[in-house]
């Protein structure tokens, strides 16, 4: 059969995490399709057609605007017949379609995969990502959310990859999308940057977050993250929090401001290749996952640190 990548769609223009998805995907060794749904989803439909894809599904209505899960579900349950493995980034999107397609497929579902071992097995993080399970199934359809980060980004580039309309039967009571809000930036997305810089609570006050953070990442050409704590005190949106409960990132590079270390934080970035931590207390927990740490005073570091790199 064929495995069925659903895209993220925003604003029209496609989501980052659909490369690394496609990736992962081929690794089932089965063709490669992907799906671009939404109100203005043949605009976005031309980046889909990534290497290894073999077309690109595109399904326009207004019921499909604003990711809403229930349409998405009932669209996916329509193509089902053609594939027998369905993939979405682990996303806000794909954690809320995808247990509903399982459910109407009557399937069970594989949450934040990080490896795919053969067509069957699948590795992904358990406890807050205190381990990794190994996992094993024999049902006829996959049902699988990808954590994004874990996968390298298939390339762009297959010219022979069609597009293809597809219908869509409307649902009859679907949710509606009364009003969308798009926080515009022209930073990395957080979940795929090569660069992350994230602060915790010891910024104090939002004014020195934004101040301290936003010319090192700049400096940095990196994403800015923060702590659940620093988003809680209101230095940080909540589209920036890394962790158990935020996102999950693992970028080249992961800096670590005045972040003290704690378990449900170190699950959302421990996959980073290098972490380096500054944090004044010595004995901050971050420092014992740390490639590199630096003890001191943030707000003497930072600008320093900032300096150095304009020079």
């Amino acid at each position: 059969m064929a495995s069925l990548v659903l895209a993220e769609v925003q604003s029209g223009d496609l989501g980052p995490s659909v490369a690394r998805v496609v990736s992962a995907a081929a690794q089932l060794g089965a063709p490669v399709d992907v799906l671009v749904a939404g109100a203005e989803a043949a605009k976005a439909a031309a980046a889909a057609v990534l290497t290894g894809v073999r077309k690109v599904l595109v399904a326009e209505h207004p019921q499909l605007s604003g990711s809403v899960s229930e349409p998405l579900a009932a669209l996916l349950q329509q193509l089902s017949g053609d594939y027998d493995a369905f993939l979405a980034p682990a996303n806000a999107v794909g954690k809320s379609v995808m247990p509903r397609l399982a459910a109407l497929l009557d399937v069970s579902q594989i949450s934040e995969v990080t490896a795919i071992i053969d067509r069957n097995t699948f590795e992904h993080p358990v406890y807050a990502g205190a381990a990794i399970e190994t996992v094993s199934v024999s049902e006829p359809r996959l049902i699988l959310t990808i954590r994004a980060s874990a996968f390298a980004p298939a390339e762009v580039g297959n010219a022979n990859a069609p597009i293809v309309p597809v219908a869509f039967t409307p649902l009859a009571d679907a949710p509606r999308v009364l009003a969308e809000t798009v926080t515009a930036s022209d930073r990395p997305d957080l979940g795929t940057a090569r660069v992350v810089v994230s602060g915790g609570r010891a910024f104090a006050s939002r004014d020195a977050f934004d101040s301290l953070l936003a010319p090192l990442a700049e400096q940095l050409g990196a994403a800015i993250g923060a702590s659940r704590a620093a988003v809680d005190s209101g230095y940080a949106p909540n589209d920036l929090q890394v962790g158990q409960t935020g996102k999950v990132v693992a970028p080249d590079i992961y800096l670590a401001i005045g972040i003290s270390g704690a378990v449900q934080h170190v699950a959302g970035m421990k996959g980073a290749r290098i972490i380096i931590a500054i944090n004044k207390d010595a004995s901050a927990p971050i420092f014992e996952i740390a490639d590199y740490g630096l003890v001191g005073d943030l707000f003497d570091i930072v600008p320093q640190l900032t300096q150095a790199l304009t020079r």
